[in-house]
């Protein structure tokens, strides 16, 4: 065992290490925290997963994880094997909670081998006002990996670590009154721009209204006799200019669906949006507001009611309320947020939150599917609807739970569900771009396709896209006994 002083180094040969942070725990000593950063060239993160800390305990390579935690003690295993070639260097951080870690006695980094538990390195660090520092670092050289003795501190705690590496860290703002909202918008100015108050919408419609658009003609492009869009609840009370875009996107819908020959369908419609960390840019340039908007034309046309359920996700899943068409100005303001990793201090209340909104650190900033697939499934069973169920799965890749994800469709495949997912971009969707080749499932379940902008898309090619193979399932379900 090599024992370090502060700025030395040590050739590690082992393929894998577990990083240990000890201390003397006790009643009056902060908790402290092991994280780990993933730092490719330039010393910096490539993107918001490559931190692993207690919000986000696993990366997605599966090469750093939390080993676990006791009393005086939390761990990290680090494979360095299973490192790849564009990771440089592993910073190995720890973060003191309710305290600095002056008041932290006995800390120290330890490496072991994890498979005999021998101890490789030791370093003892000392610290005073710091809440947050760098322990020590792996890094390659050579060919292999070394260790560094580093000891850095932060007095801006974990966040201004994280900060330093390349992580996009959003600050709580400070509230200004009761019932006041964050600084900060949930998504940017260039979002479609919703009044800041918006209207009550009424829970029915007036006994007469010269305002509300008629809807007793057939609808533009459509002949008499033919389905025409359905008037939704609520729909009435909509900001003039986004009525407008729902009465012929819900036209187009119809286009759509004439195209695959199911004129008139009804579907329970689910959506699901990806809040993991990559997504940020896509939420502040106001595209996924975009996208929930142009959906909501779909379950506003098949569903009996037009409400939609919804759900988030990113490391954990979270369902949203129901999305109701005359509530949309309103639920894009409140729900429609990427997932953060602010508020490192987990212990701290959320502060500017409203009635019904996510704390969206609870869902974390990495992509786990699996576990929002599992989650939809289950309320689907246990709220049984005599329609079928189309999801509306949005996400910008990074698929890692190839194995979890596939069994979880693949029991799907006996449910009324069809999943359609959509990717934003073009990167790493694994196992979703190989379903319609994958055997071994009476029906096929899922529909996937992918587009560089959806922005730039129209709203007839986004409806052809998404309901293009829907209809096929409806056949094939119904002949397979699936659907009645």
């Amino acid at each position: 065992m090599t024992i370090l002083s502060k700025g030395a180094n040590v050739p590690v040969a082992a393929a894998a290490v577990r990083a240990v942070l000890d201390w003397s725990a006790g009643s009056a000593v902060p908790d402290v925290d092991a994280s780990a950063l993933l730092l490719g060239r330039g010393g910096r993160v490539r993107s918001d997963d490559d931190f692993v800390f207690y919000n986000q305990p696993r990366h997605a390579s599966g090469a750093v994880s939390h080993a676990g935690k006791r009393p005086g003690s939390d761990s990290l295993d680090v494979h360095l094997a299973a490192l790849g070639p564009d990771v440089e260097r592993v910073a190995l951080c720890a973060s003191a909670d309710g305290g600095t870690f002056g008041q932290v006695p006995g800390l120290c980094l330890r490496l072991l081998d994890p498979a005999s538990g021998a101890e490789l390195v030791r370093f003892d660090i000392t610290a005073a006002t710091e809440t947050a520092l760098v322990g020590g670092e792996l890094y390659r050289r050579d060919g292999g990996w070394k260790f560094r003795a580093v000891g850095q501190g932060y007095a801006s705690g974990l966040a201004g670590l994280a900060t330093d590496f390349g992580i996009s860290v959003d600050e709580e703002q400070p509230a200004t009154g009761p019932g006041s909202r964050p600084v900060t918008p949930p998504y940017p100015a260039q979002a479609p721009q919703y009044p800041a108050q918006a209207p009550h919408y009424p829970s029915r419609a007036p006994s007469s209204s010269a305002s509300a658009p008629s809807y007793d003609a057939p609808a533009p492009g459509s002949a008499a006799g033919e389905p025409r869009p359905r008037l939704t609840k609520g729909e009435e009370y909509l900001p003039v200019d986004m009525r407008k875009r729902l009465s012929l996107r819900k036209q187009q819908v119809l286009v759509s669906l004439r195209k695959h020959g199911v004129p008139e369908l009804c579907a329970r419609v689910v959506l699901v949006l990806d809040a993991s960390g990559s997504m940020g840019g896509l939420y502040r340039r106001g595209t996924v507001a975009g996208v929930a908007e142009r959906m909501v034309a779909v379950a506003a046309q098949l569903d009996d009611d037009g409400r939609m359920q919804a759900w988030t996700f990113a490391s954990n899943p979270a369902r949203l309320p129901d999305l109701a068409v005359g509530d949309l100005p309103e639920w894009l303001r409140l729900h429609v947020r990427v997932g953060q990793t602010f508020g490192f201090g987990r212990r701290k209340p959320p502060k500017g939150l409203e009635p019904g909104q996510i704390d969206m650190r609870t869902v974390g900033i990495q992509n786990e599917e699996q576990k929002v697939i599992a989650e939809v499934r289950d309320f689907v069973r246990a709220h049984p609807v005599p329609d079928p169920t189309l999801v509306l799965f949005f996400s910008d890749g990074g698929v890692h739970r190839n194995k979890e994800i596939e069994q979880e469709l693949r029991a799907a495949a006996e449910e009324p569900v069809f999943w359609q997912f959509v990717g934003l971009g073009s990167s790493r969707y694994g196992v979703l771009e190989r379903f319609d080749t994958m055997p071994g499932r009476r029906v096929d379940n899922v529909g996937f396709f992918a587009v560089d902008d959806i922005e730039k898309i129209s709203d007839q090619e986004l409806y052809d896209r998404v309901l293009s193979e829907f209809p096929s399932w409806l056949q094939a379900a119904r002949r397979a006994g699936i659907l009645r």
